[in-house]
């Protein structure tokens, strides 16, 4: 790791650094960015795990149908994607710390205030949309971005992926920890009171995120760790400065469009699995009878993704960074790894269709290879293309498209093909199918962009 003033790494339209850190500064700066993503990312996937667990209750308080409930978290999902895109900028300019404090405000106002809604009121439906779907949407949007691009400026190349792969443990976390806190509160006092809990989780661990969040190395004239690890370019001359890629420039290449297509359609079946297989596991296996700590076994067997993902996350990460190292250049690694991860969510599914309990476990355990991949690979791809000074800009506007579209439609057609076929089967078939786009979506992905 080497610390050097950011004027002598920045074009001249940027300017100059005001601070410069020590070689020990950055590596704490780096760990804390790692533990804040980790906050950052269990209380994001916190809220989509607590829909799958919640689902039930609320339809089953509300009167409502699969779609309804669905389109609360459709509606999140619209306005984490617009949220995401501005989120890049401000990320860019300000850093993750005001990314986080947002979010726990408004991740707080969207658990607490639905919570508050009356059941069989005729209004219940309109404000849920609002209070669930644009204040949760709002608080999550201000997540993803700052915590996959925080960690991609502090970690490159043969780094990345073992620091993502930590900071990533907190959506699986989330999963197995939020699980065991809501089933027995809803059994006990039914949806509202969980999310009542659920709020002051989301609160107190975002508070943390943004006090423990760190400055980008870019601010404070150091540079990534495993920027030794790539290949050095050759040149005639003097070491010329990194391409500062605009937004509009980096739209036109196939590189953005086909990671785009790769990651939305990959999260396009991944929620909608995520979504709905409890209920999967509940209408159609028939899955509700007690089990550990008196859970439903739907609710077991959903934790075994988490508790997988507590292991795939590091792991994957350890693997892609393996592959880096092996192949001397990091972006047909992670390039092998986008085309790898849909193949275990194809797996997965697969094996959860059997409906044999041993099989589905195995199932489980392969979605959570998928999702230990597919995150990190999406963005650590863009990240060797169009480097670190704009990429939040980039992949906000890129998180823009693939989470505008992707989570919201996949869930939303899990709830519709079961509203349509009373069976979660073929809203499965479904997901096996977004898998199978983003494949091969993944394997267009080039080796060489032009305007580098």
């Amino acid at each position: 790791m080497s610390v050097e003033q950011a004027t002598a790494q920045k074009p001249e339209h940027e300017a100059p650094t005001t601070e410069q850190i020590t070689k020990e500064t950055a590596k704490k700066y780096g760990t804390c960015t790692v533990i804040a993503a980790w906050l950052a990312v269990f209380c994001l996937f916190g809220y989509r795990s607590s829909f799958s667990i919640m689902q039930s209750s609320l339809m089953e308080g509300m009167s409502w149908t699969s779609t309804q409930a669905s389109l609360g978290y459709c509606f999140m999902m619209t306005f984490y994607a617009i949220t995401a895109y501005f989120s890049g900028g401000l990320i860019d300019k300000k850093g993750t710390r005001p990314a986080y404090a947002i979010g726990a405000i408004c991740c707080f106002l969207g658990f607490f205030l639905t919570s508050f809604i009356p059941e069989g009121a005729s209004w219940s439906f309109p404000v849920y949309l609002v209070t669930y779907g644009v204040f949760a949407g709002v608080g999550t949007g201000m997540l993803w971005v700052s915590s996959t691009i925080s960690c991609r400026k502090w970690y490159v190349g043969t780094e990345y992926g073992t620091k993502w792969g930590l900071a990533f443990m907190g959506a699986p976390m989330a999963q197995l920890l939020l699980t065991i806190v809501v089933s027995p509160i809803l059994k006990g006092a039914g949806w509202s009171a969980g999310m009542k809990v659920l709020s002051v989780i989301m609160a107190v661990m975002l508070l943390i995120a943004a006090a423990v969040a760190k400055p980008m190395p870019d601010k404070v004239g150091a540079q990534p760790f495993g920027l030794d690890s790539l290949p050095k370019k050759k040149t005639d001359a003097a070491a010329k400065p990194a391409h500062v890629w605009t937004v509009g420039e980096a739209f036109k290449t196939r590189a953005l469009w086909c990671d785009i297509f790769a990651f939305m359609f990959a999260v396009m079946g991944e929620f909608l699995i995520w979504s709905q297989i409890v209920r999967y596991f509940t209408v159609d296996l028939g899955w509700t009878q007690p089990s550990l700590l008196g859970m439903p076994l739907a609710n077991v067997i959903y934790m075994v993704i988490g508790l997988a993902g507590i292991f795939t996350m590091p792991l994957t990460g350890r693997a892609s960074d393996a592959l880096v190292k092996r192949m001397g250049v990091e972006r047909p690694a992670r390039r092998i790894m986008l085309v790898v991860s849909p193949l275990f969510g194809i797996a997965g599914v697969l094996l959860a269709l059997s409906g044999s309990l041993p099989v589905v476990i195995v199932g489980m355990v392969l979605l959570a290879v998928y999702w230990g991949i597919e995150p990190g690979g999406a963005a650590g791809y863009a990240g060797t293309v169009f480097g670190g000074a704009s990429l939040g800009k980039i992949w906000g506007l890129a998180t823009l498209i693939i989470m505008g579209i992707g989570p919201s439609f996949g869930t939303f057609m899990g709830a519709f093909l079961f509203d349509t076929f009373q069976s979660y089967v073929p809203a499965l078939y479904f997901g096996i199918g977004a898998y199978v786009v983003s494949t091969i979506s993944a394997l267009l992905l080039p080796g060489k962009v032009e305007g580098e």
